[in-house]
């Protein structure tokens, strides 16, 4: 893994290689979703049943498009690891524990002076999660995109995912989603499964919101349809960024990048560290751990595309860069991981010390995985219940409030020549 000493000049040229993974710098794709957008808008069912004929090369029609509840129980008897399901159930009690403290309520606020102000929380009607499919499984994805919203308080989730050539769903994706509370499961994926999710077809109802990860397509297809419906983020590829000194574990280091690195070849692990020697340790090991782990091809081309040890002078530098490239995940693996976490600014989620590997994030602490990428964490957060629910503000104003304001209100009104604002407040005051 190359190892660099950072300066001004490297550090541009690692941020701009950074933006390169941007779904916004895929341009070429942008036409082929639209022609699906635009297919599923006008056509409905019959273009999303042939659009998962041609990518995923199954049948699927208005009659078995639904998971019906014998898939269900199907799916838990062909749960490969039986274990699983109780670690599913252990971490979806932790994932529910932590955004239970999230949970916002209305509230009121009531003077004396006869006005009442306040802001009334409700849950959003319907929202669709989408879960990618195909080779990968994500019952992980399942749960973390459901039960904040079930903890909101949304009426009804419904969840897309992608089928085999069979039909069917995997048993684990099918598992998690029963056990995250899902209301119905939809055999659709790609850009056809958020359209159908953005427009509703006969058979698959419109939302209000779409949220989960995909590919490139469903990245695209969500954006296209913004407007149409919420969204969540409009996700690029994992991260991660590790800031660690002389004191931290090579191998631990080494193993945690790995495991972002493997997601895909657009993936990005970086080290920052004070420690040129902990940088040379560090690049021994991915070498020695790539050799023996299973996707070998992935991890090469990823760590030759967007993987870093960046050498820097001192913490606070270090500390300079995390918030500059404001990483998806943050790993803090110092002398003082608290310390340095006070001044981190941009960050999706932060993991203090070495026995808090991003892993344990993505399956099992209880905080949401689903992180903004691609720099975003800037302004971003990680998705939480207050993304399935919306804000109404509360106004009431007796007579005896109004009167003594409404002078100023006219005032305001009459400043900007708009006379119907300032007449609709003269008319309650007419002698």
């Amino acid at each position: 893994m190359r190892i660099i000493s950072l300066d001004e000049q490297s550090k541009k040229n690692i941020l701009e290689d950074l933006l390169k993974r941007s779904p916004n710098q895929y341009t070429e794709y942008e036409a082929k979703v639209a022609d699906i957008l635009k297919a599923v808008k006008e056509e409905g069912d019959e273009a999303v049943f042939r659009f998962t004929k041609m990518f995923d090369k199954a049948d699927i029609c208005s009659a078995c498009v639904k998971v019906t509840e014998e898939e269900f129980a199907e799916a838990y008897e062909k749960m490969e690891n039986p274990d699983l399901l109780q670690i599913i159930r252990k971490a979806r009690e932790n994932i529910r524990a932590y955004h239970e403290k999230q949970r916002q309520y209305s509230w009121f606020d009531s003077k004396a002076n006869g006005t009442m102000l306040g802001q009334k929380v409700t849950p959003l009607a319907r929202v669709g999660v989408y879960v990618p499919g195909g080779k990968a499984v994500y019952p992980s994805s399942v749960l973390m995109n459901i039960i904040p919203a079930k903890v909101a308080g949304v009426e009804q989730i419904i969840m897309t995912t992608p089928p085999g050539p069979d039909g069917k769903v995997n048993p684990n994706t099918l598992v998690a989603a029963k056990e995250a509370g899902v209301d119905a499961v939809y055999k659709v994926g790609g850009a056809q499964a958020i359209a159908a999710l953005a427009y509703g077809t006969a058979s698959i109802p419109k939302v209000d919101k779409i949220v989960g990860p995909g590919n490139i397509y469903v990245a695209l297809a969500k954006k296209a349809v913004y407007g149409h419906v919420s969204i969540d983020s409009v996700a690029g590829p994992s991260e991660i960024l590790v800031i660690a000194d002389e004191t931290a574990n090579p191998k631990f280091v080494a193993a945690d990048l790995l495991s972002q690195a493997e997601h895909d070849e657009l993936a990005s692990a970086i080290l920052v560290t004070t420690s040129a020697e902990l940088a040379k340790k560090v690049s021994d090991e991915i070498d020695n751990f790539v050799q023996v782990l299973s996707r070998k091809e992935i991890l090469e081309k990823s760590l030759e595309n967007y993987g870093y040890i960046l050498v820097v002078q001192d913490l606070q530098e270090a500390i300079d860069v995390a918030n500059e490239i404001a990483s998806e995940h943050l790993e803090i693996v110092t002398k003082n991981p608290f310390e340095v976490m006070m001044k981190i600014k941009n960050a999706g989620a932060i993991f203090l010390g070495e026995y808090s590997s991003e892993p344990l994030g993505d399956y099992f602490a209880g905080p949401n995985h689903v992180l903004p990428t691609n720099g975003t964490a800037k302004f971003f957060s990680p998705l939480s219940v207050d993304d399935f629910i919306k804000k109404s503000s509360i106004i009431y104003y007796s007579k005896e409030a109004l009167e003594p304001v409404a002078d100023e209100i006219i005032a305001f009104a009459e400043g900007e020549k708009l006379t119907a604002h300032a007449n609709s407040i003269k008319v309650r005051f007419d002698k």
